[in-house]
């Protein structure tokens, strides 16, 4: 099949069909991107296990990988997989770096207002990692919330956000990519690290001194989905209805369950 097919084609040919609403029509990105014969995907290698370099290959690997990785089989395109941090996604949007962003985002209303979300394809919530020998210090939330405490957070992410608004007495220490939050917790130079409830559980079975508290009470629950750039309602609403398909296809499920997040 030709490359430049039109994606119900190509979607059709794995079991899945695209309505006819969601079809190119007179232009725009949905009909440049099957031009170009490849979509080019934003993501930031740096958030294990949703977008991440294997140290061998240096090649991006996890769960938002397989993601842009289907759609572009499902296209009938390739997938090209451009570099960025947390700091400029939407910028490099607005610029034209990409043509969606996949790398775990998490929804908030200061990225809806300069880009569009698609429908969610999963949900996480936030909880703070420490150091074992300092897990008893923090029994509950409101323990956090303190003068002497200082809490790291990637500079440009929704943790970012959520310790400034719900923990607004502790000291937040903007970490700024290739750097990340975490990494200032192992390093001793922060109290703790605010983080997902995803990637929570892959630091600390990779890092046996880090403890991620109250799992059972994570704070603000929230959905997860891709980034695309404004104006263009024909290709959002092909994207949504990617999402719509693959959901109940029942792919995400099963990638959740290849990269832990199940568990998470």
């Amino acid at each position: 099949m030709h490359r430049r097919t039109l994606p119900a084609a190509a979607l059709a040919a794995g079991g899945l069909a695209i309505p006819a609403q969601a079809q190119v029509q007179g232009g725009g990105r949905l009909a440049a991107v099957q031009a170009a014969g490849r979509i080019r995907v934003g993501t930031t290698g740096d958030f294990n296990p949703m977008s991440f370099r294997d140290p061998a290959s240096r090649e991006y690997r996890g769960h938002q990988i397989d993601c842009a990785q289907q759609l572009a089989r499902d296209m009938n395109l390739r997938a090209e997989f451009v570099a960025t941090d947390w700091r400029t996604l939407i910028n490099g949007l607005q610029a034209d770096q990409f043509d969606v962003v996949m790398t775990g985002t998490s929804v908030s209303v200061a990225r809806a207002m300069a880009a569009a979300f698609t429908l969610p394809w999963g949900r996480t919530g936030f909880i703070p990692l420490v150091r074992r020998r300092d897990a008893a210090k923090f029994p509950n939330w409101e323990a956090l919330n303190a003068r002497d405490v200082t809490i790291a957070a990637t500079l440009g992410t929704t943790m970012e956000q959520f310790v400034q608004q719900a923990l607004p007495n502790a000291a937040l220490r903007r970490v700024e990519s290739p750097a990340r939050d975490w990494q200032e917790l192992l390093g001793g130079r922060v109290d703790a690290a605010m983080t997902s409830v995803i990637e929570a559980a892959y630091l600390t079975r990779e890092y046996p001194d880090l403890v991620a508290l109250f799992r059972d009470a994570p704070r603000n629950p929230i959905p997860m989905a891709f980034l695309a750039q404004q104006g263009d309602a024909a290709w959002l609403r092909f994207l949504d209805t990617w999402v719509a398909l693959r959901q109940e296809s029942g792919f995400f499920a099963e990638l959740a369950r290849k990269w832990g997040l199940a568990e998470a």
